[in-house]
């Protein structure tokens, strides 16, 4: 009687205790992978067939491949209450869209990333990266490594450091762009690297700022097959060199920006002179062409008075001609050879 009271006991004890634990939910912004005794539930496909590999990402190469080749799971999507069994584990995981800044660092406390430069400069990068987890690689994220986010940061870390100690600009130094010579700025005044680039790596990497964040995005594009996460931008948005260089380089833009704008009133002014001097040709040949046509008409009058009549006709042109021309006058001087 004793034992059966003990039963019945336990088995409150059991609907009041772990029943409740074995309901569970998932909310929308969330996806759960279930675990037995430690081991994800898998796909029916790949639990039965094991050499059956799931897609592999492309952006991975073919070493990288091989190396996290990563089975897939079964993933609950939101909804609930599921139930699972007392010694099964339930790991939701936020697939959101998070953005975290680029100084983030579990294991120290910094303000910004330090990085050289290819004029061997120490500078600081400050930014942010927007990423989350995706819902197609849950098992990397979940048991590949300890702490993926943080193997997301160094990664992507050393492929910015890399990038910047080995940046140039790309149109001053004609590494994509091949026709930048003799490029044409729209006033028929070729441009030249010099004009592109500054020459010096911190403001090459100010002016291709979008094209930096570019080029890191492309090369992160693996770590949704390494660590289950998708970059989904990468926003580097301050480059500080120290003080006493950002001074420097202060200095040196100013002056640059002054000569280019005195090279450019110098050409405005010039073009100006060449425009206005082009003018005063055209006034003074149209005023030539206006002499000469009433003096080509007149020729070409008595060329045809001769042609038609013949030389006494235009002796009488000639005369009948003078009559207005006599009376306008106050005195006529006639030759002998006229009276006679």
């Amino acid at each position: 009687m004793i034992f059966s009271w003990f039963l019945l006991g336990l088995a409150v004890y059991a609907a009041f205790r772990i029943l409740p634990g074995c309901l569970y939910t998932v909310a929308p912004n969330q996806r759960a992978v279930k675990t037995r005794f430690g081991a994800a539930e898998l796909l029916p496909m790949v639990a039965e067939s094991p050499d059956i590999a799931p897609p592999l990402d492309p952006s991975l190469s073919e070493d990288e491949q091989q190396r996290y080749s990563y089975p897939q799971v079964r993933v609950i999507g939101p909804g609930g209450p599921y139930f699972k069994l007392p010694w099964e584990t339930v790991h939701r995981v936020d697939v959101a869209t998070q953005a975290v800044d680029l100084s983030w660092d579990p294991s120290k406390r910094q303000e910004t990333i330090e990085a050289v430069t290819k004029d061997n400069l120490t500078t600081g990068v400050n930014g942010q990266i927007r990423y989350r987890v995706s819902e197609n690689n849950l098992y990397p994220f979940l048991f590949g490594v300890m702490s993926p986010l943080e193997h997301v940061m160094g990664f992507f870390v050393s492929v910015m450091r890399e990038r910047i100690a080995n940046f140039v600009d790309p149109k001053g130094a004609n590494l994509l762009s091949t026709d930048v010579e003799g490029e044409d700025d729209g006033k028929n005044n070729p441009k030249s690297s010099e004009d592109l680039s500054d020459g010096v790596s911190i403001n090459d990497l100010r002016k291709n700022l979008p094209l930096l964040n570019q080029y890191m995005e492309e090369q992160c594009r693996s770590t949704t097959g390494r660590y289950g996460i998708e970059l989904d931008a990468a926003l580097i948005t301050e480059i500080d060199p120290p003080q006493e260089v950002d001074r420097a380089l202060s200095a040196i833009n100013s002056t640059r920006n002054q000569v280019a704008a005195d090279i450019s009133t110098a050409r405005a002014d010039s073009e100006q002179q060449i425009t206005m001097s082009a003018r005063a040709v055209e006034i003074a040949t149209n005023n030539a062409h206006a002499e000469v046509a009433p003096l080509q008409e007149l020729a070409g009058t008595l060329a045809s008075i001769k042609k038609e009549g013949g030389s006494q006709c235009l002796q009488s042109y000639l005369r009948n001609s003078r009559v207005p021309l006599h009376g306008l006058a106050t005195r006529v001087i006639l030759s002998k050879q006229q009276n006679a």
